[in-house]
């Protein structure tokens, strides 16, 4: 499963940057997030999560590692997670670019293989609900950088 996307974020390059590739921000966005581990700084964290697809609900304990960090223009990470009876790899990129009035454009792609149970149990479901969740993890995201952002150039002024 391919999925993509872009999203303009009403704060400097610099800041969302720090955001994305921080796993303890992005963890208070992640739906179904029941825990998060960081491994080793800035490379390797491990999660775990559920999610439903339909009447089916799975738990997923994930490993993930950054496999390129370029500052403050592109990430991709790998992830490995598993299920009982099931297997989940991705590749995941970012690339951040400099979007008008002090904006930051994040054009985003995920390539998604999942095997075993789930796969063949909700193969229907399983676009419409990730493309659901990802929604919400980006709306998310962006409403904290954007207060964040706000509230840093209220302080400055102040």
């Amino acid at each position: 499963m391919h999925l993509e996307g872009n999203v303009s974020i009403g704060a400097p390059r610099q800041k969302v940057w720090e955001s994305l590739t921080d796993p303890n921000f992005v963890s208070q966005c992640a739906p179904g997030l029941e825990s998060m581990d960081i491994i080793e700084p800035n490379k390797k964290f491990r999660a775990v999560a559920g999610t439903g697809f339909g009447s089916i609900k799975v738990m997923f304990k994930t490993d993930v590692e950054w496999v390129e960090l370029d500052a403050p223009t592109l990430a991709s990470m790998k992830v490995h997670g598993t299920a009982p009876g099931s297997a989940m790899d991705m590749t995941s990129a970012m690339t951040l670019s400099d979007g008008p009035n002090g904006s930051t454009d994040l054009s985003w792609t995920a390539d998604v293989v999942v095997l075993g149970t789930i796969a063949s149990v909700a193969a229907r479901l399983m676009q419409p609900v990730t493309n659901l969740l990802v929604g919400a993890l980006f709306k998310c995201i962006k409403g904290k950088i954007e207060v964040t952002d706000t509230v840093s150039e209220d302080v400055t002024q102040a």
